[in-house]
């Protein structure tokens, strides 16, 4: 009965003064206004809006048939909305009525699967804004819940470092490390103070043991190589080292200069170290006292580097006991003043 009377000529000519008010009289209705009638008799029924927000729905929205809207109620039905929130989606976004549910909803929906989402906190949160159901998958949502991982991440890796930055940084002022160098290591390396206070000081302790001195940035270096890598990848470094003719102490040594030489993979010091030693006739111990040159980039600029120092040598250009290799690979500088 609701129904007929809704498809009435009065409830008509309600809806056409409605939204034309004015109007001084009805016209006979066209296909558009069929169609029109159709579209609100339809979001009343069959979507629960009431008169006043159906007729404001079909200002954005027309359809003829219920081909479409009904595979989208029934989309919607399936994967979990209840009556109240499809008609929310619907309020929120007249459009979503017409879409192909496999090609615009589904895709949207298993994405937020995959980001861990119930079916009832799809649902909820489908209904609550015109977002998901309006925007573009790849060109916004995708890229939206991208940058909410991002900023979730940060937060929580600020949360991680504040909660065990005072007492890591009492630990160094502990041992004499001056204010300034734990401030550049806060602003520059935050995550050497994500860990807890028990490992900090391990790695404080052997630092310690090796002798650095903890009012130099070295000190602080040596804590942050130590802090990332574990006993047993230390131990494998120590060894490929060693194969190359290294002793205990010239490690150490090294490892003082410039810690960072520890931070070098073990192919990368097999490499380093093969054309070093067997190509250009270095002995193995002067690597050891220019631990720096393992950081360096061996096919950009050690070896291009020495094959014009070869070069240059064997015309007579630089002399035997002039400028050094080990020199030209770390200070050599280009035309413009800048190390390349």
């Amino acid at each position: 009965m609701e129904y007929l009377l809704l498809k009435s000529p009065t409830y008509v000519f309600y809806c056409h003064h409605l939204t034309h008010p004015f109007s001084t009289s009805l016209k006979p209705m066209d296909k558009s206004s069929n169609q029109h009638s159709f579209t609100v008799t339809y979001l009343i029924n069959s979507c629960g809006l009431s008169p006043e927000k159906a007729l404001s729905a079909s200002k954005y929205v027309k359809f003829e048939t219920p081909d479409k809207p009904d595979s989208v109620l029934a989309f919607f039905r399936n994967h979990g909305f209840t009556q109240t929130q499809i008609s929310s989606a619907i309020r929120k976004y007249p459009p979503v009525i017409i879409r192909d549910p496999q090609k615009s909803l589904l895709p949207k929906h298993e994405f937020l699967k995959s980001k861990g989402l119930s079916i009832t906190d799809i649902a909820r949160l489908t209904s609550m804004s015109q977002f998901i159901l309006k925007r573009s998958l790849e060109n916004s949502i995708i890229p939206y819940f991208l940058c909410c991982d991002f900023v979730l991440g940060f937060v929580f890796l600020i949360i991680k470092v504040i909660s065990h930055v005072i007492p890591n940084i009492e630990i160094l002022r502990e041992v004499g490390v001056p204010n300034a160098n734990i401030g550049l290591l806060l602003t520059r390396r935050p995550r050497a103070f994500a860990v807890s206070s028990n490992r900090f000081r391990i790695c404080v302790d052997e630092v310690n043991r090796m002798g650095f001195n903890p009012s130099q940035m070295e000190f602080m270096s040596a804590i942050r190589v130590l802090r990332g890598m574990s006993k047993s990848t230390w131990e494998k470094k120590v060894e490929v080292y060693k194969k190359w003719g290294w002793t205990q102490d010239e490690i150490l040594v090294a490892f003082k200069k410039h810690p960072n030489c520890m931070i070098a993979s073990q192919d990368k010091i097999n490499r380093v170290m093969d054309f070093l030693v067997k190509k250009m006739g270095w002995e193995s111990s002067l690597v050891a006292r220019r631990p720096k040159i393992i950081q360096l980039i061996l096919e950009k600029r050690i070896v291009p580097r020495s094959a014009v120092y070869k070069a240059l040598l064997l015309q007579g250009l630089i002399k035997t006991n002039g400028i050094s290799l080990s020199t030209w690979l770390n200070f050599l500088k280009s035309s413009s003043g800048r190390r390349f």
